[in-house]
């Protein structure tokens, strides 16, 4: 006797285009050659990475590509920093570039702002890859916070221009520049969140609403991950994260539930077709 669930993945759910890109790129160079560098994650999900490195895919971190020369190194999504383009220049490495183009628009009015010596501030996750590559725009001088508590440590500027990491909410965006202007700072405000990214807040709160249960899966890693299941949870209260197959418990369920899947932007589609075949055969 089985659980009898009646299982919909969410059809906005899995790659961006940004990340799809970088994908094709690196399945396109790894078809015809043994192996390519990649520089960080490919995506962020353990799932698809171990995927792409049975297929040749090698990972590797700042310190090991200060090692290499005469390489291919694919740059993925998240975009780098200029130094990483003048490391490439003194060790003949060929970066196969997979920059989003929504963050290398980003960088560049980040560094139009830094050269018109605009004070920056910008609204992301510490260490993430894509800021760390937005901050090299301006030489390391951009402030980064993560939340408001962060900046009532610091002097701030009177006046700055306010920038966000691309996977960031939009909400939360706007209540951060209400607040600063409601403190009396002269704030430039650039909405630079991926209507991609945004938009599938929406969605999700429609996707939600339909079903007895949610299977959210994503990478841990994912800071769109956390983000989008925050929405399941606020709109499901019978939401669960799950990063693989293995995590998921019986005890979540009932027999007839319908149960709705979907995930991040960085969610191969492949393992939620996964999970979608072991929910279905649950017994």
């Amino acid at each position: 006797m089985g659980y009898n669930l009646n299982v919909t993945i969410d059809k906005s759910s899995g790659f961006c285009f940004g990340v799809v890109y970088a994908i094709d790129m690196a399945e396109d160079i790894l078809d015809n050659e043994e192996y390519l560098y990649c520089l960080g994650d490919i995506v962020h999900n353990d799932e698809e990475v171990e995927r792409l490195k049975a297929k040749g895919l090698r990972i590797i971190d700042h310190d090991q590509l200060h090692q290499l020369s005469n390489e291919k190194v694919l740059i993925r999504a998240h975009g780098e920093a200029p130094s990483t383009y003048e490391l490439a220049l003194n060790n003949n490495l060929t970066l196969i570039d997979a920059s989003c183009p929504v963050v290398l628009k980003l960088q560049n009015r980040i560094k139009n702002s830094h050269d018109d010596n605009e004070q920056i501030l910008i609204f992301g996750k510490h260490g993430h890859a894509e800021v760390i590559g937005l901050q090299g725009q301006t030489n390391g001088k951009a402030i980064v916070f993560q939340d408001l508590a962060e900046l009532d440590e610091m002097e701030l500027p009177n006046k700055f221009t306010l920038y966000s990491q691309t996977t960031k909410s939009t909400d939360k965006f706007y209540q951060i520049k209400d607040e600063l202007l409601s403190r009396g700072y002269d704030v430039k405000a650039n909405d630079t969140i991926c209507r991609q990214v945004s938009n599938r807040y929406e969605e999700l709160e429609k996707f939600v609403a339909d079903f007895d249960k949610i299977i959210f899966v994503s990478g841990k890693k994912s800071s769109n991950g956390k983000v989008l299941y925050d929405v399941c949870k606020k709109h499901n209260a019978n939401s669960y994260f799950i990063s693989n197959v293995e995590e998921l418990d019986k005890i979540w369920f009932s027999p007839n539930d319908k149960v709705g899947i979907c995930g991040a932007t960085s969610t191969p589609m492949w393992l939620m077709e996964l999970v979608k075949s072991e929910l279905e055969n649950l017994s």
